[in-house]
This record gives C-alpha cells, structure tokens and sequence, in this order.
C-alpha cells in the first residue's frame, strides 16, 4: 500500500498519535457496533491504525490485530479491528477504502487469512469474506473476547464471524 491511497473526496493514510483522541471519539460514537477500546490501547496501537480524511477531518478509521496460533506461527490470524465511519460519510467507499487498506497493509506478514467479528455481515461480504464458525477462531476468543464487557459469551454475542482467505 502507498502511504495514502484514496477514495473521491478521501484520503487513507497510516495513524499517527496526533490521531489517537480523534481516534478515540470516532470508536465510542460507534460502541453500540463495537468494542470500546481504552485510549491507552488505541495510543499502544496507533501503529496499526488507518484512518481516512475528508477536507482534512478525520472522518474514519480501523485496526489490525494478530493473534499467534499456539505451536505453528505460520498459522497467525489477522483481524480487522475497529472499523468505524462518520455517519454523514458511509456509503462513499470509505469503509471498503479502510478495510482494503488493511488488507494491503497486512499482506507483507503472509497471513493465510483475514477475519472480523461484525454486526455488519453484507458489508464484509462484499469484500470477498464469507461468514465461518466462531470455534474457527478459538484463540481469539479466549485472548480477545473473554475480557468484553457487552456480552457474557462469545457464542451468544450478535456478532458475526467473517474470514478472508489470502492465501
């Protein structure tokens, strides 16, 4: 990926920590859709962080994360984390701009795939990801989900598991 790409009437770039509180906003205007993340975790992670301008306002962002699998590295999953766009900026291509850009982001590391947990499954869908068994990505679950303050059990939440095979 180039340092920016673009969208009409947006700009992708990579986060900076000037983005972190801004960051930080966008994520909690969107809590009923996702994780809350603490603007600690954001900061620790600003590096895996992109987020889309409009006019200069940031007007997007989303994350990646990687989860080892215990015993064999190659077998490393990446998730997309904290998606979120302004409400008065959706259906511009923002969100498919963000995402993409993670994924071209990642594609150096050799993931053999991509997965997000997501209230929106149409969105990933058309993206090329298609929905599989939470019990796919069990360490996930149990290093990311077991802490969630929004749902007791990650097999209860509304949440829908997605993967985007790269390999």
């Amino acid at each position: 990926m180039s340092a920016t790409a673009q969208q009409p009437g947006a700009t992708l770039r990579p986060a900076t920590l000037r983005d972190a509180e801004k960051i930080h906003a966008l994520v909690h205007l969107h809590r009923d859709e996702l994780v809350p993340r603490p603007l600690g975790n954001i900061v620790e992670h600003i590096d895996r962080f992109l987020v889309a301008e409009c006019d200069g306002e940031l007007v997007g962002c989303a994350a990646y994360q990687i989860w080892p699998e215990i015993g064999d590295p190659l077998k490393a999953t990446v998730e997309v984390q904290s998606v979120a766009v302004r409400v008065p900026y959706r259906h511009r291509g923002i969100g498919r701009l963000l995402v993409m850009g993670i994924v071209e982001k990642v594609r150096p590391f050799s993931p053999r795939e991509l997965i997000v947990l997501t209230l929106t499954p149409a969105f990933f869908e058309s993206m090329g990801f298609h929905e599989t068994p939470k019990t796919h990505i069990m360490h996930k679950l149990y290093v990311g989900c077991i802490n969630c303050t929004k749902h007791a059990n990650p097999f209860t939440c509304p949440e829908h598991a997605m993967l985007l095979e790269l390999v």
